[in-house]
């Protein structure tokens, strides 16, 4: 049997809890990884996910980050890691029955401009990645899926115009070297891309534009990657675009991936 697994970052969880709710009953993934869930754990709303038979491990933080796994497997928590000291809600892992671990990440957006010199949050970004490198290198993954929002479109179809985005942050040559240097270093395949490797694919559009659908100025900043002993097995990726226009969305729509397992 496949396991379904949707990262989508939310934007509070408890806003949009509504949504969350939609997305089980009609989507039903196995696994569903949060990010900016904007929440202390304790006040994350979980009645209605147990209800559909999904129980909550995560770590939340009041009015930032935040990360949440729901899972209708049992699943163990598997800790989390404090990245760059900050005691930032960033990172949560989950490890189900089969020894499957599932990482959820939220990378720090960081900021508006790419200069670590005049932006201490495009730094903050640079650093958490040089992390996630680090420590990937030092102990190597296996059997494992990394999700989440990694604020990073790598790819020129990962962005409505490569040229005219070069220099915005998501897409700069230093942040896309970095992310790269974070797949190397845990031996990581990029899952959507290799289901789906041409054309433009995107998971998040602004709120600022009027219609976001029309004009589809989109950037794929959200990524299911998995374990090069796995990869094989993945399948079905897609992005779940309506979502985005559901009332009262997220800025992103959940993306989606399967595994036979």
């Amino acid at each position: 049997m496949p396991i379904t697994i949707c990262s989508w970052n939310i934007n509070s969880i408890r806003l949009r809890e509504a949504l969350v709710l939609k997305l089980l009953r009609e989507e039903a993934p196995d696994v569903l990884c949060l990010q900016e869930c904007k929440s202390p754990l304790e006040l994350m709303p979980t009645e209605g996910f147990a209800e559909l038979g999904y129980s909550l491990i995560g770590r939340g933080q009041k009015g930032y980050n935040g990360v949440a796994i729901l899972s209708k497997l049992p699943m163990e928590d598997a800790g989390h890691r404090d990245f760059c000291a900050k005691g930032d809600a960033r990172h949560v892992a989950g490890r189900l029955q089969n020894g499957l671990t599932i990482h959820n990440f939220y990378v720090p957006a960081g900021g508006d401009k790419p200069d670590r010199e005049i932006n201490e949050k495009f730094g903050h970004k640079l650093d958490f990645l040089t992390e996630m490198q680090d420590w990937f290198a030092t102990e190597p993954p296996q059997k494992s899926v990394l999700v989440g929002d990694l604020n990073i479109a790598p790819l020129e179809d990962d962005v409505w115009s490569h040229k005219q985005l070069l220099k915005i942050v998501s897409h700069t040559p230093i942040e896309v070297e970095h992310l790269e240097k974070v797949m190397k270093s845990g031996g990581w395949v990029d899952i959507s891309r290799q289901d789906i490797p041409d054309g433009k694919l995107y998971s998040w559009w602004s709120y600022r534009a009027r219609d976001w659908d029309a004009a589809d100025k989109g950037r794929r900043l959200d990524h299911i990657w998995a374990t090069a002993d796995i990869a094989a097995s993945a399948h079905s990726s897609r992005v779940l675009r309506p979502a985005r226009g559901w009332d009262r969305p997220s800025d992103h729509a959940p993306v989606f991936s399967s595994f036979d397992l």
